[in-house]
C-alpha cells in the first residue's frame, strides 16, 4: 500500500517510524516532513494547506491512503477533499473536526447527549465574560474557543488570573481562536488523556497516557503544547477505562452521527478523573503529542491495517495488541518556550536508537548539512522500561547525551506514576 503521510512534528515521527514496519507497506511519502521522518518516509514538498496540489500529488504518485496527522488540516476540510477525490483518508470530516476546532460545538455536544463535563458558558465579548467570572470566582476554566496550539486554555486560580486570560483572549493573543471564549467549571482531579480509534460506528480503545502540560517542573508555569508523557496512566484503571467509554466516548459517537457528523479518526479525550468518575476536558481529533510517540512504542499490532481499517469503516473486526512495558517521553525545547524562543540553533550528540531508547524529532531542520532547531519543542526523547520510572530514568539517560545549548527539559516526566509506585 503506497501511503501519504501529512505532518511535520514528533507525533508525525513516531507515526512515520511505526507505519514503516508495516509488511502491507509499498511506499511511505511524508510532507512535509523533518529529518527525523526524512529517516522512514520520502519527504515530498506539498503545501498542505493546498487541498488541490496534494489530491493531484495523491493521483499522479498512486496514493492508496492518506494519514492525516495535525489537527489543522482536518478542521481545515482536507479529509472530505479527499474522501470526494476517491481516496482514502484516516481522519475526521471538517463538521467532525469542530470537536476540537470549537471548544463551544464541544460543550454543545456534551450538554445534547448527557456527556459528563464540566459547567460551561460561551462568550463573544469581554464584558459578558467578566463579568460572569466576577460572579462565579475562581479557580474557573478560560479557553480560545478555536485552535492555539494546546496554549489557549487557562487554569485560573484567581478572579484576577482569569480576568487577565479573557482581556489576552480578546485582544489577540490567540488571533480567530480568541473571538470566542468558553468559560467552564474547575475540575478538580487527576488529568489523564484516553485515545480510541473509530470508523463512526465501532469503537477500539488504545491505551491510556498521562502528558505534562505545564512547562515547569511541579506542574508549574504556563500551559504548553506538552513537555512530556507517558503510558499506560495509572489512573486509568479497567473500571475508570470502562467508565470512560460508556459515559464519554460511546455517547460521543453516537451523538455525532445523530448530529449528521459521523466521527472518524482518533478520538483523543483528555478526562479528569473526579470524585464523581471520569468527566470530559476537551476532545482532540487526532494522537495526542507527545502522547502518540509512548502509544507507538508500545503498540505491538500492526498500526496501517488498523487505520485503514478506521478509514473504510471495516474497524469492528480489528483488535489492538500492547506491550507490557510502560514508555515515556522527555520534551526537549527552546530556551523561552512556550514564550519566544531563537531558532536556528545547533544540535548534537543525538543518542543511536536502540530496541529501549528513540529520538523522535518534532521541531528540527538541516543547515547546511547539520541539524538545527527550528520549533519551540525540538526533540522527543522516549524510552521504554518495565516500569513508569524505569522508562524514566532510560530517557533522562538519552537526553544527557545531547548537546543543545539552546534547549531544556522539565526534570519530573512521570512524577505521579512513579509517587504511586
Amino acid at each position: 500500500m503506497k501511503v501519504l503521510l501529512i505532518g511535520s512534528g514528533g507525533r508525525e515521527h513516531a507515526l512515520a517510524w511505526k507505519l514503516r514496519q508495516s509488511p502491507l507497506l509499498t511506499a511511505l511519502y511524508a510532507a512535509p516532513g523533518n529529518p527525523g521522518i526524512a529517516e522512514e518516509a520520502t519527504l515530498v514538498s506539498l503545501d498542505i494547506d493546498n487541498h488541490d496540489a496534494v489530491i493531484a500529488f495523491c493521483k499522479e504518485t498512486a496514493i492508496e491512503f492518506v494519514v492525516v496527522g495535525p489537527e489543522a488540516p482536518l478542521v481545515a476540510g482536507i479529509a472530505d477533499r479527499l474522501r470526494e477525490a476517491g481516496i482514502a483518508v484516516f481522519g475526521p470530516s471538517k463538521a467532525a473536526a469542530q470537536l476540537e476546532g470549537s471548544k463551544g460545538f464541544t460543550k454543545d455536544i456534551c450538554a445534547r447527549y448527557n456527556i459528563p463535563t464540566g459547567a460551561y458558558r460561551r462568550f463573544s465579548d469581554a464584558a459578558s465574560a467578566r463579568a460572569y467570572v466576577e460572579a462565579e470566582g475562581a479557580p474557573i476554566v478560560i479557553k480560545a474557543d478555536g485552535l492555539a496550539a494546546g496554549k489557549g486554555v487557562t487554569v485560573a486560580m484567581t478572579v484576577d488570573e482569569a480576568l487577565a486570560a479573557i482581556d489576552d483572549c480578546f485582544a489577540g493573543a490567540f488571533g480567530a481562536a480568541g473571538a470566542e471564549v468558553v468559560i467552564e467549571a474547575f475540575l478538580d482531579g487527576e488529568e489523564a488523556s484516553f485515545f480510541c480509534i473509530t470508523d463512526g460506528k465501532a469503537a477500539l480503545p488504545l491505551a491510556s497516557a498521562q502528558d505534562h502540560k505545564r512547562v515547569g517542573d511541579g506542574d508549574t508555569g504556563p500551559n504548553t503544547g506538552g513537555m512530556g508523557a507517558y503510558s499506560p496512566a495509572p489512573v486509568m484503571t479497567d473500571e475508570m477505562i470502562a467508565r470512560t467509554m460508556a459515559e464519554i466516548i460511546e455517547p460521543t459517537i453516537a451523538g455525532m452521527a445523530d448530529s449528521g457528523h459521523p466521527f472518524s479518526g482518533v478520538l483523543f479525550a483528555g478526562v479528569m478523573i473526579t470524585a464523581k468518575g471520569p468527566e470530559l476536558i476537551e476532545y482532540n481529533v487526532r494522537f495526542g503529542d507527545p502522547e502518540c510517540q509512548v502509544l507507538m512504542m508500545r503498540l505491538k499490532s500492526d498500526l496501517l491495517p488498523i487505520l485503514h481499517a478506521a478509514a473504510t469503516g471495516r474497524l469492528a473486526d480489528m483488535a489492538a495488541e500492547w506491550r507490557d512495558d510502560a514508555a515515556l517521553t522527555v520534551v526537549v525545547a527552546s530556551k523561552g518556550y512556550p514564550a519566544a524562543y531563537d531558532k536556528g540553533q545547533p544540535i548534537a550528540g543525538l543518542p543511536a536508537d536502540t530496541e529501549r531508547a528513540k529520538v523522535f524529532h518534532a521541531g528540527t531542520a538541516l543547515k547546511d548539512g547539520k541539524l538545527v532547531a527550528t520549533g519551540g519543542r525540538v526533540l522527543n526523547v522516549t524510552a521504554l522500561g518495565t516500569s513508569v520510572k524505569d522508562a524514566r530514568d532510560a530517557a533522562y539517560e538519552a537526553v544527557a547525551a545531547v548537546r543543545f545549548e539552546n534547549g531544556f527539559t522539565r526534570s519530573d516526566i512521570g512524577w505521579r506514576a512513579i509517587d504511586r509506585q
